[in-house]
C-alpha cells in the first residue's frame, strides 16, 4: 500500500509540469498543482516561492522571535518569583521546546509545505484538528503581532516620558511598516529578518559581556554585585498567596508561563519551511540551532538579568503604568551614559522584527488552511512574487487591535495580549507533538524505514512525550493565581484559559461540519507534495578560502 502512494506520488509532479510545457522543473508549482489537484489552479491562484535562502532560515532560526519576551516581558518574572526560578523556569521550558522542536524538524523535513503545522494535523490525526490548530495559530500569530507592537509602545515612552505625541501614531507607522516588509517578496521579508536578527545577536552577545562586567564590579565607581540579589530582596509571591516553600513553588511555576511567551514563534522556522531554498539541509541545521539560541540567549540570559537586576525594581514591568527593560535597569544603574537609549532603539528595532515575523507566519497559517479548504479560496491568491497578498492584509487589519493601547496604557495591553499568545502557542506546540507521534505510527504501519528521513530526532518517542505532558500541565494550571483565596480576577480568568475552548469550539464545529473520522495510521497522507521536492536538486556549495569556510557555516 505505501509503495503504491510512493509511486503514485512520485510520477504526479513531472506529468503536471510537462502538461504546462515548461522547459524547466519548477518546484513551487509543482507542489501547489500536487496540493491544488491540477496545474490549472495552482497557475490561476499562483504560489509561494522557495526565496528564503540559507542565511534568511538560519537567522530567522537564531533571532527571528526574539523579541519583547527575552527583553521587557521576563521583567514581570522577576518581580514575582525572583532570580533562581526565572533561570530555573527558562531552563526547563527551554528543555521541553528543544524536544518539541526535534519533532517539529522531522515532519518538515520529510514534507516542507507551508504553513506547514495544521497540514500535519490534519494529515495525521484528524482533518478537524488541522482546521483548529491552523485557526489557533492564526490568531497566535495575529495577536502576537498586536503584543509586539504594544511593546514597542512601551519602549518608545523611554524617549517620549511626557506622552506629547498620542501612541497612535507609533502604532500606524508601525503597522505600515512590517506590511511593507511582508507584501512584495518574500526574499525582502527574508532580507530584513536577516539584518534584524544580526542586529539582535550582537547586542544580546554584547549584553551578556557587558551584565558580567557590571556584576563583577568592571565599571568605574561601582562595586562587585555578585549574586547579592537572589539573596535581598527575595520575597516571591509573599504579596500573591504564600511565603516560604509554597510561594516559591508557586513563584516558579509562574515563571513557566512567561518562559513560554518568549519562546512564543520558535515553530516558525518549519513555517518557512515551504518557502526555503534547500529545505532537507536548511530546516535540520536551523532546528539544530535552536539548542544553542535556547541556552545563550535564553538561560544565560535570565542569568544575567538575575545578577544585575533586584526584583522589586520600581521600573520593572509589572502590568500596568509604564515599563523599562531590565537590561536598560542594569545599565543605568552602572551609571553608564549614552548607552540606555541605543539598547533601547536596538529593542525597538527587535520588537518591529518579530511583528514582521508573526505578520509572516500568520498569513502562511491562513494560506496553509485555504490549501486544505479550511478558510476561504481568496486567501490562496498570490502576487507573481509568490506573495499570499490577501492572507497578509487580513492579518495585518487584526493589528488594529493594538489601539486598544490609547485607552488602557501600554503596559496593560501587553499583558492582556502575553497572556492570551502564550496559552495558543502551548496549543500549538501540543498539537505539534500529537501530530508527530502520530506520524511516526503512520511511518511504521505504511513501512517507511527511519533511515528514509532526511533529519532523524533524538530520544523519541521520550521526547515527545515528556515535551507533550509539560505543556499540557502549564496549560492547565497556568491560571491558579485567581482561584486563591481573595485573588477572584474574572478579566484574569477569562486571559488565563479562553482560548482553550476556542481551540475546542474549531474542533468540534469542523468535526460536525464535515463529519471528520480520526485518520488510520494506514491512510495516514505521508507523500502528496513530496515528489515535487523529491525532484529537486540543489548545488553543493563548496568553500574556497577560510572566510567562506566561516560563512557557509553561520548561513
Amino acid at each position: 500500500m505505501a509503495d503504491e502512494k510512493r509511486h503514485d506520488h512520485a510520477k504526479e509532479s513531472p506529468k503536471v509540469i510537462e502538461e504546462a510545457g515548461q522547459p524547466h522543473y519548477d518546484i513551487a508549482l509543482g507542489e501547489a498543482a500536487d496540493l491544488y489537484g491540477d496545474i490549472q489552479t495552482a497557475q490561476e491562484l499562483g504560489y509561494v516561492k522557495r526565496g528564503l535562502k540559507s542565511r534568511h532560515i538560519q537567522f530567522i532560526a537564531l533571532g527571528g522571535t526574539i523579541g519583547t519576551g527575552l527583553f521587557i516581558g521576563i521583567g514581570s518574572a522577576f518581580t514575582i518569583a525572583g532570580p533562581l526560578s526565572v533561570l530555573l523556569g527558562y531552563t526547563l521550558t527551554g528543555i521541553a521546546i528543544f524536544g518539541m522542536m526535534q519533532c517539529l524538524g522531522e515532519m518538515a523535513t520529510w514534507l516542507p509545505l507551508a504553513g506547514a503545522i495544521p497540514q500535519y494535523c490534519a494529515r495525521y490525526v484528524d482533518p478537524a484538528m488541522g482546521f483548529a490548530v491552523g485557526w489557533n495559530n492564526w490568531y497566535s500569530s495575529a495577536l502576537t503581532l498586536c503584543a509586539e507592537i504594544s511593546a514597542a509602545c512601551i519602549v518608545i515612552q523611554f524617549w517620549d516620558t511626557e506622552k506629547s505625541i498620542n501612541p497612535a501614531v507609533w502604532i500606524t507607522i508601525l503597522i505600515v511598516l512590517v506590511v511593507c516588509l511582508n507584501i512584495f517578496a518574500v526574499s525582502i521579508y527574508g532580507e530584513a529578518e536577516f539584518c534584524f536578527a544580526s542586529i539582535k545577536l550582537i547586542t544580546i552577545v554584547g549584553l551578556l559581556i557587558l551584565a558580567f562586567i557590571i556584576d563583577v564590579g568592571g565599571v568605574p565607581g561601582q562595586q562587585r554585585l555578585g549574586f547579592h540579589y537572589w539573596k535581598s530582596p527575595y520575597e516571591p509571591m509573599k504579596s500573591v498567596v504564600a511565603s516560604g516553600s509554597a510561594g516559591r513553588f508557586l513563584g516558579f511555576f509562574s515563571t513557566l508561563v512567561n518562559a513560554a511567551f518568549s519562546f512564543g514563534g520558535v515553530e516558525m522556522v518549519a513555517v518557512a519551511a515551504g518557502e526555503a531554498e534547500n529545505p532537507r539541509k536548511n530546516i535540520p541545521k536551523a532546528v539544530k540551532r535552536v539548542f544553542w539560541r535556547i541556552l545563550v540567549f535564553y538561560v544565560l540570559g535570565s542569568l544575567a538579568i538575575g545578577v544585575c537586576v533586584a526584583s522589586d525594581d520600581e521600573n520593572l514591568l509589572k502590568g500596568t503604568g509604564s515599563a523599562a527593560s531590565p537590561w536598560v535597569i542594569a545599565i543605568k544603574r552602572a551609571n553608564i551614559q549614552s548607552l540606555p537609549s541605543i539598547i533601547n532603539a536596538v529593542i525597538l528595532t527587535s520588537a518591529s522584527s518579530s511583528a514582521n515575523a508573526f505578520l509572516y507566519t500568520g498569513s502562511r497559517y491562513l494560506f496553509a488552511l485555504a490549501q486544505n479548504g479550511q478558510a476561504p479560496r481568496v486567501f490562496l491568491k498570490c502576487t507573481n512574487r509568490g506573495v499570499p497578498v490577501w492572507a497578509i492584509l487580513f492579518t495585518a487589519s487584526f493589528a488594529c487591535l493594538t489601539y486598544m493601547t490609547v485607552s488602557s496604557g501600554s503596559a496593560t495591553v501587553f499583558g492582556w495580549f502575553q497572556t492570551l499568545t502564550t496559552i495558543t502557542s502551548l496549543l500549538t506546540w501540543v498539537s505539534v507533538l500529537i501530530a508527530y507521534l502520530r506520524f511516526k505510527k503512520a511511518m511504521a504501519v505504511q513501512g517507511v524505514s527511519p533511515s528514509e528521513l532526511p533529519f532523524k530526532s533524538r530520544f523519541q518517542p521520550y521526547a515527545a512525550w515528556v515535551s507533550l505532558i509539560f505543556f499540557l500541565v502549564i496549560i492547565v494550571f497556568n491560571g491558579w493565581q485567581v482561584f486563591t483565596y481573595g485573588n477572584w480576577d474574572p478579566q484574569a480568568f477569562v486571559t488565563a484559559y479562553i482560548c482553550v475552548p476556542v481551540y475546542l469550539v474549531f474542533y468540534v464545529f469542523w468535526k460536525i461540519f464535515k463529519r471528520t473520522s480520526f485518520v488510520k495510521p494506514e491512510e495516514a497522507d505521508l507523500f502528496t507534495g513530496k515528489a515535487a521536492i523529491d525532484a529537486e536538486h540543489w548545488p553543493e556549495q563548496h568553500p574556497r578560502n577560510f572566510l567562506e569556510r566561516i560563512w557557509f557555516w553561520i548561513a
